[in-house]
């Protein structure tokens, strides 16, 4: 009796690894995006991991077990945003990083300040545009895909990345125009 409850055990672990570990990643950079803080994104993502696990059961009963984890995420994140309402550090080594001996310094310097501003303007979007903005131009999701993450329409997504952008366009050309007139 004990060797079948281990067996069953081990299936649903096998289950779980195939269905959610794939997605780990993702998860990840998601939670970072938020949170912009490496630890708080691995911690994020261990209690999201851990929730789902917990929830193994009930899994089968969603249409996309990566859009749970995904809104499951985000919500995650937020709360723990609103809770900590904390200024949110900035993790340079994801944006901008390029190999030091192919551009010049000047070059790097620049690089690094765009990817800095740009970092700091999508920390302003609205949480939704951030969303939208990050599953479909860092994660590459089609519009489907955010549909069932998001539960927003595709039109709406589709108005809502376009004005995600424009803001980041924007924001972006007011910075450097004003760098530029003074």
């Amino acid at each position: 009796m004990v060797c079948s409850v281990v067996f069953a055990s081990e299936m649903d672990l096998q289950a779980f690894k195939q269905r959610i570990l794939p997605v780990q990643n993702r998860l990840f950079r998601l939670a970072t995006m938020f949170l912009r803080n490496r630890e708080d994104a691995e911690d994020a993502l261990q209690d999201v991991l851990l929730r789902l696990w917990s929830n193994r059961q009930q899994l089968d009963t969603y249409q996309s077990v990566e859009a749970l984890a995904v809104q499951m995420t985000k919500n995650l994140c937020l709360d723990r945003l609103k809770a900590h309402d904390r200024q949110k550090g900035v993790d340079n080594a994801d944006l901008g990083s390029v190999a030091a001996d192919q551009l010049s310094p000047h070059r790097q310097a620049e690089l690094t300040d765009s990817a800095s501003q740009l970092r700091r303007l999508i920390d302003q979007l609205p949480d939704t545009q951030k969303l939208v903005l990050h599953l479909r131009d860092v994660e590459e999701y089609s519009f489907e895909e955010i549909e069932q993450v998001t539960g927003l329409s595709i039109n709406t997504i589709r108005v809502t990345l376009s004005r995600a952008r424009q803001r980041l366009r924007d924001g972006y050309v007011k910075l450097n125009d004003y760098e530029a007139n003074y």
